[in-house]
């Protein structure tokens, strides 16, 4: 691209990441949004708004080769986005492009394959981390975010802030997870988060702004099932009453 193309697409691409924020896109779809702009346009070494018709087709087609279902699904989802409000322009050829529908059952741990998973980790955050996840059906970051004003022990539930959606939601809270909480809690004594970053002193701890890093949770919980030896994908269940409490041995 020459100089007058580069500030013309930097222009456009800030306009983009400026509507999806307005439009309270979350972060992740903000990042796949705008990488799938910046895809097309260093596939083509110029501005996206110059492209054919032609020139889309094929480049869909050797994404259907090259990539996922799931990344092209996001592409087309960024680049209408980019071409509607960012270029303002209409651009429903697009609608062609359609994954393939396919239906899978999903694989589902039992109540005694969580249970050696909690029991097998040896980090006792992680391990509460786990069954405070699976025992109420929670989202990673659901999870990692819940602080201690979320926990209403009066009426056994716990408030799930902004989760899928953007939405609150009310979830049951069994005895056992209130038990564990309140273990870990007692180890750190954080005044707001219940599963704050673990690095540093006793008052460091205290004093943490951020909760665990969701990269090296997910790191544990991994190592942790392929040293259980299991094959199946770690969907979330509810668990009732399978689990044994959680003692502080392992801390």
């Amino acid at each position: 691209m020459n100089l007058t193309e580069v500030k013309r697409f930097e222009a456009l691409y800030k306009r983009h990441v400026k509507l999806l924020k307005l439009q309270g896109k979350s972060p992740k779809t903000i990042d796949a949004y705008s990488r799938a702009v910046r895809r097309i346009t260093q596939h083509f070494a110029c501005c996206p708004d110059t492209l054919t018709t032609e020139q889309l087709e094929n480049y869909f087609a050797e994404l259907v080769d090259t990539y996922s279902w799931s990344t092209v699904k996001l592409d087309r989802l960024g680049l209408m986005f980019f071409w509607k409000h960012a270029l303002q322009l209409d651009w429903q050829w697009l609608n062609i492009i359609k994954p393939p529908k396919v239906t899978t059952i999903p694989d589902i741990l039992t109540p005694k394959e969580i249970e050696r998973i909690i029991e097998a980790t040896k980090k006792l955050r992680y391990r509460v981390f786990l069954l405070t996840t699976y025992s109420m059906g929670l989202r990673l970051e659901e999870a990692l975010s819940l602080q201690v004003g979320d926990i209403d022990a009066g009426r056994k539930r716990v408030h799930i802030r902004r989760g899928k959606g953007h939405k609150d939601r009310l979830v049951p809270l069994p005895d056992r997870t209130l038990h564990a909480l309140r273990l870990l809690w007692s180890t750190h004594c954080h005044p707001t988060l219940l599963f704050p970053n673990a690095k540093g002193s006793f008052e460091t701890i205290q004093r943490a702004t951020n909760h665990m890093d969701t990269g090296g949770t997910q790191n544990a919980m991994k190592t942790v099932v392929a040293d259980c030896n299991i094959k199946k994908k770690c969907q979330f269940i509810p668990l009732g009453t399978h689990l044994q409490p959680i003692s502080l041995s392992a801390a």
